[in-house]
């Protein structure tokens, strides 16, 4: 198994943005994988849609830490997560840290809203002050055992205080051990530029869709400075488009949408590793023959 937080590390030591399409299971992970990607983003709105939720702060820690687990055992890549808050306070942070960890996740990102959080593209949202934040990030910075799991400072604090607040913010997490610094929901791309001038550190910049800020393009993220960008919502938009549009086509027409030419049943479970665990069968049927004589 590859070492993904060294790895990860390495990347992010590059002058070229570290580029993470968001997944939300296993097949979407093994999709951004076999697309080609150096990393993947477990979205916790994802996580959250998946079973039935909006992004609320619904989900609690143990099912993002499940999902994170199945994720990262998927990938040969690193994982890249959402830990919303932490859970709780520098105690259940502490638990959160080591979770994920354990599970093979190579980073994750805090934030320091109130709990319970939501999406960073709604309205509504609180920020716990300022010492509050910096104590839980010294705590996950305390908890890893891992010294290359890279810690996320992010701060949702543009949207009720101002840009100046959110920079000070994540300055002061990377003050305090946070390896890269988000400002969620800068509002123009005056603010996306002036993110990675004014932080003293690594950033992200999360592309969503639909959302808050200004599109941009991976190359123009770059051009600004940005070391790391998370496209959250790429599969999982994809996934809700084609589905309704295989169901209206069922109910419109009666027949089940035709496959692609040359398309087998078979081929899609080659995605998912087929190739492997039929060998892996076959050696073990092998080998139990071989014991027989």
């Amino acid at each position: 198994m590859p070492n993904n937080t060294r790895r990860l590390r390495q990347m992010l030591a590059r002058t070229s943005v570290v580029v993470a399409p968001g997944a939300y299971d296993g097949l979407t992970a093994r999709l951004v994988e076999q697309a080609g990607f150096e990393a993947c983003y477990m979205t916790g709105a994802g996580t959250s849609a998946a079973r039935g939720f909006p992004d609320f702060g619904l989900i609690t820690m143990s099912e993002m830490v499940e999902n994170a687990a199945m994720m990262a055992r998927t990938l040969s890549i690193p994982l890249i997560a959402d830990a919303d808050t932490g859970y709780g306070n520098e105690l259940n942070i502490t638990r959160t840290v080591r979770e994920y960890e354990s599970r093979g996740v190579a980073a994750m990102h805090l934030e320091d809203q109130v709990s319970p959080k939501r999406c960073g593209h709604l309205d509504g949202k609180e920020v716990v002050p300022v010492a509050q934040f910096v104590s839980h990030i010294r705590a996950a910075v305390a908890a890893r055992r891992d010294p290359d799991f890279v810690i996320i400072a992010r701060s949702d604090a543009r949207a009720l205080n101002g840009l100046d607040d959110a920079i000070a913010r994540v300055n002061a997490a990377l003050e305090a051990g946070a390896d890269v610094a988000f400002v969620e929901a800068p509002q123009s791309m005056e603010e996306l530029a002036a993110i990675p001038r004014r932080v003293r550190g690594p950033c992200l910049v999360n592309i969503v869709a639909g959302g808050k800020t200004p599109m941009l393009s991976l190359d123009e993220a770059q051009a600004m400075g940005y070391r790391m960008a998370i496209i959250p919502g790429i599969t999982l938009r994809a996934a809700v488009e084609g589905i309704d549009a295989a169901l209206q086509a069922l109910r419109t027409t009666r027949r089940p949408p035709e496959p692609p030419s040359g398309f087998s049943v078979g081929d899609t479970f080659r995605r998912l590793g087929s190739d492997e665990w039929n060998a892996l069968r076959r050696n073990l049927q092998d080998d139990a023959r071989a014991s027989e004589d």
